[in-house]
């Protein structure tokens, strides 16, 4: 994927905020390109029919064009750490 993004002229790059999209999007920030990441709920009202990568793109790529999306910041990997850890002693709490 790196590259083909090499490649390509400066552009926007929607993704939608997975577990891995804050590494990519700190990949594609470094090739110059523009990444915003959109949280999946806001992502699921523009999904039409069976859930597949080509609804998927569609749905990511007209959410993001929609002048009020509100966009994920792009996590640091210490940010993403302590999120982590967070997360694990909440399932202990729960345990």
């Amino acid at each position: 994927m790196v590259p083909f993004f090499a490649r390509l002229q400066p552009c926007i790059v929607a993704k939608e905020a997975y577990g891995s999209a804050h590494y990519w999007a700190r990949k594609l920030a470094c090739l110059e390109q523009t990444v915003k990441l959109i949280a999946p709920p806001f992502v699921m009202p523009y999904v039409k029919g069976n859930k597949h990568d080509a609804a998927d793109a569609a749905a990511i790529c007209e959410a993001a064009s929609h002048p009020s999306m509100r966009f994920v910041a792009v996590k640091t990997p210490q940010a993403q750490a302590v999120l982590a850890l967070h997360r694990v002693r909440d399932g202990f709490i729960k345990a």
